[in-house]
């Protein structure tokens, strides 16, 4: 780390502690050059995907949005809160574990339909009419189908 003062490399940490939430380390450090002390902090830096959409365009990734589609799908339906945010933890652990840059929106969709298809089955229809564009009442009987 270089210092701040003489932008000397040579420093040296002289304490570290973890703050209350154990999210992030402060650390005093002093300068081998000019004797002078400093505070730097380390954080932790998650940084979600860029969201590829069908027409190419690129979005942040947005846990609201996310969300949001949950919520949709759930309208007027006996699923409790906890179990939608746990879902959505779910979502957002699987995209950070893959470590890619960007995820394309139809894969998503995938993991947002396989996660409503364990809460609610006709959450998932209503996803799924949506996201597959359901044209007829034939794809809403093969969507039944794919239920069993």
């Amino acid at each position: 780390m270089k210092c701040p003062f003489c932008s000397q490399d040579d420093t040296q940490v002289i304490d570290s502690r973890v703050n209350e939430q154990g999210n992030s380390i402060r650390r005093r450090r002093r300068c081998s050059g000019c004797e002078k002390r400093f505070t730097t902090y380390e954080h932790i830096e998650l940084s979600l995907p860029q969201v590829v959409k069908q027409d190419g365009k690129r979005e942040e990734f947005s846990r609201d949005k996310l969300l949001h589609s949950f919520t949709r799908a759930l309208h007027k339906r006996p699923v409790p809160v906890e179990f939608i945010d746990q879902a959505v933890e779910r979502i957002v652990t699987k995209i950070l574990a893959n470590g890619d840059r960007e995820i394309y929106s139809r894969d998503m969709g995938e993991i947002v339909m396989y996660e409503l298809k364990k809460l609610d089955k006709v959450a998932y229809i209503r996803f799924a009419s949506v996201y597959r564009s359901f044209s007829d009442v034939e794809d809403f009987n093969n969507a039944i189908k794919d239920l069993d």
